[in-house]
């Protein structure tokens, strides 16, 4: 059997936080510690884990902060061997165009340090049960799918949830009268860079403008003509959207990096 090369991931960084301030006014959300870690380091070290070569990390609010944290190789410790160590760049969308470009528009922003697949998290969701799973990528990869998210029971501050679920494992883009469950989507996704091109897309390659633009529409578009694959996500994850969240999980002492 043919296999693909380990493919990257993107880290999503650039967000100000506004519901989170004042804890974000000088801090940028994804350096908040949860157990002592930042939020983010505990993506880095799931994928250094997992064997992913590479990241993106597209930073805007307080973007200097994430790069002097993390800099351009982070490894699980001292004694890692090259398989367990993570190079990272920046797609500096605060530096470029002084705002941050959405979840579609930093993505495209970033697509030419991406390549043709790769692996997307959100840097201010804490999920340390998830695995990124190198055979995942491999199936993915030689889908026809465009994309593969990663859904989760719907937490109590987003009740209605955002997608249903095919028994065939799509994702599916219910009206809304349908009664059909549907769940959250959690941010951990397999992407292909197709996705942002036409007919899906009408960003110029590489985003040269600093078009923003969310991926909620982009990926409705694809699930109407049956191009994205889902699956139920039921580890541990919490959206770190306020303060109050991180509050109860850094009150928790059972966490293990």
């Amino acid at each position: 059997m043919t296999t693909t090369p380990p493919i990257p991931a993107m880290l999503l960084a650039a967000g100000r936080g506004e519901r989170m301030r004042p804890l974000t006014d000088s801090c940028p959300k994804p350096l908040l510690p949860v157990q002592g870690v930042p939020l983010l380091e505990w993506h880095l070290r799931a994928l250094a884990a997992a064997g992913v070569p590479r990241a993106v990390v597209n930073t805007a609010w307080l973007g200097a902060q994430v790069a002097a944290r993390f800099g351009s190789v982070f490894a699980l410790d001292a004694a890692s061997d090259k398989r367990q160590q993570l190079s990272i760049s920046y797609s500096d969308e605060g530096q470029d165009f002084g705002r941050a470009l959405e979840t579609a528009g930093g993505i495209a922003r970033a697509l030419p340090q991406l390549g043709p697949v790769f692996w997307l998290a959100a840097g201010d969701v804490f999920a340390p049960d998830f695995v990124f799973a190198p055979e995942a990528a491999q199936a993915f990869a030689a889908s026809p799918l465009l994309a593969h998210l990663w859904l989760v029971p719907n937490p109590p501050h987003h009740p209605r949830g955002d997608f249903g679920l095919s028994p065939e494992g799509l994702a599916l883009n219910l009206p809304d009268a349908d009664p059909a469950p549907r769940y959250t989507y959690s941010t951990l996704a397999l992407l292909k860079a197709a996705l942002f091109a036409p007919p899906w897309c009408d960003i110029p390659p590489g985003n040269p403008q600093g078009l923003a633009a969310p991926l909620a529409p982009l990926l409705r578009r694809a699930m109407d003509a049956g191009r994205v694959g889902a699956a139920l996500y039921t580890g541990r994850w919490t959206d770190v959207g306020t303060p109050e969240r991180l509050q109860a999980l850094n009150q928790r002492t059972t966490i293990a990096p």
